[in-house]
């Protein structure tokens, strides 16, 4: 075992998730060394990318659609020197097809943040009318055990073809359990501001290249340093602070005048600080990427209604589907899914349905913590009873759930407060 002393005034992050890599590359820019510490081989954790062997390409491991309302988001790709690898829609447009009927629509909201789209009929939901939208103002009174389904007629054709699948898309939460008001937060900071907070971001080639690789360039030019294959056993304390953190075959010592940023998961949290509360359920999501050759042009996604992909994403050479709140779906065969998830693909790209391409299924059983209202009062703040240790991840309050926003926001919140 060795024992490592470091340079006084650091800040010792562990876990190179988004909220790691936000608040590293928060602290570098103010001027602050920053060392990373990172359990696996590569840092990004549930948003990064990797190259797929078997089917000859790189794949994101996850879906993920921003908007230019995730302000925190947009922030952290300027600050990285990433705005160049993202597409930016010009509008807020957003494509569905319902595969029970075989309608198309596009959702068009206009730019300003009055609402005018919903009284034109080529811009709102199809089958929908004026006065359904209206009911929206109750998620807005909705109390903090409310449910997204308790807000809305579920027989309704909006619920079924918006509220619905907006919640199971951002929340990653059934809405018969999921919190009205974590979607309201949600809703007041993207549709709530207008087109103008909606246009789509989506990475140009990957989360890796958009999220990830510029970070560690930037934390590398600015001399910080991440250190892979180093899993947080333990903490030592002296008083009321961190003054040692346990790698295992390596002690590393915190300064009086360091900073410790556990950015980890809940429940990695929970065992190394027994005396926190934190979500403690969860919520899968199941992605299906199937190789086609003939895919081109710019990233591009279609919102599924009535079947059991929700978003498929067109991307260079893969079509890619995400299916969230995947609790029925998680633990079924790959092989038994590929097939399913691709008649659902065949229909909204014109494809053979028969003739499925190569393929690859990959499951996060424990994806977010579940947005239910029991599980966000179970979420911690950043601050812990120790004077230099602070929390960040998805899962910590921030006000948006367990998003890459939310994970941002949470790493920003954490460099601000070590900033001082």
């Amino acid at each position: 075992m060795t024992r490592e002393k470091t340079v006084p005034g650091r800040v010792h992050i562990v876990g190179a998730g988004l909220a790691g890599l936000s608040a590293a590359a928060r602290l570098c820019r103010a001027g602050k060394p920053v060392i990373l510490y990172e359990a696996a081989q590569q840092a990004g954790g549930r948003c990064r990318s990797y190259d797929d062997s078997d089917l000859g390409c790189r794949l994101d491991n996850g879906n993920h659609l921003m908007v230019t309302g995730n302000l925190a988001a947009m922030a952290y790709i300027a600050e990285i020197g990433a705005a160049s690898t993202v597409v930016t829609q010009d509008m807020a447009v957003y494509p569905f097809i319902d595969l029970r009927t075989g309608e198309r629509w596009t959702v068009r909201p206009t730019e300003g943040r009055f609402p005018w789209w919903i009284f034109f009929p080529h811009r709102r939901v199809a089958g929908t009318r004026l006065r359904d939208y209206l009911a929206v103002l109750k998620m807005q009174r909705a109390g903090p055990d409310a449910t997204v389904a308790q807000c809305f007629d579920p027989d309704a054709v909006l619920y079924r073809r918006l509220w619905s699948p907006l919640a199971i898309a951002v929340l990653n939460t059934e809405p018969v359990n999921a919190s009205a008001q974590s979607l309201w937060s949600v809703f007041a900071e993207t549709f709530g501001k207008g087109g103008a907070a909606l246009h789509p971001v989506l990475p140009r080639l990957g989360l890796s290249e958009t999220l990830v690789d510029p970070a560690l360039a930037m934390l590398a030019q600015r001399g910080g340093e991440i250190r892979y294959g180093h899993r947080l056993r333990g903490l030592a304390y002296e008083g009321d602070r961190v003054s040692r953190l346990d790698f295992g075959k390596m002690q590393v010592d915190v300064a009086v005048e360091d900073d410790v940023i556990l950015a980890v998961t809940p429940s990695v949290a929970a065992d190394l600080l027994p005396d926190i509360t934190a979500p403690d359920s969860f919520r899968a999501i199941v992605n299906a990427h199937y190789r086609c050759e003939d895919i081109t042009g710019e990233p591009s996604f279609t919102g599924v209604i009535g079947g059991t992909a929700e978003w498929v994403f067109k991307k260079r050479g893969i079509l890619s589907v995400t299916c969230s709140a995947a609790e029925a779906l998680v633990d079924r065969p790959a092989e038994e899914l590929a097939p399913l998830i691709w008649r659902d693909v065949a229909k909204v790209h014109g494809r053979d349905a028969d003739k499925m391409p190569p393929w690859r299924i990959v499951k996060e059983k424990r994806a977010t913590f579940a947005a239910t209202p029991e599980q966000l009062r179970r979420r911690p703040g950043l601050k812990t009873a120790c004077s230099n240790l602070w929390l960040a991840g998805d899962w910590v309050e921030t006000g948006w759930p367990a998003t890459i926003e939310g994970a941002i926001r949470s790493g920003f919140a954490a460099a601000t407060a070590v900033a001082g």
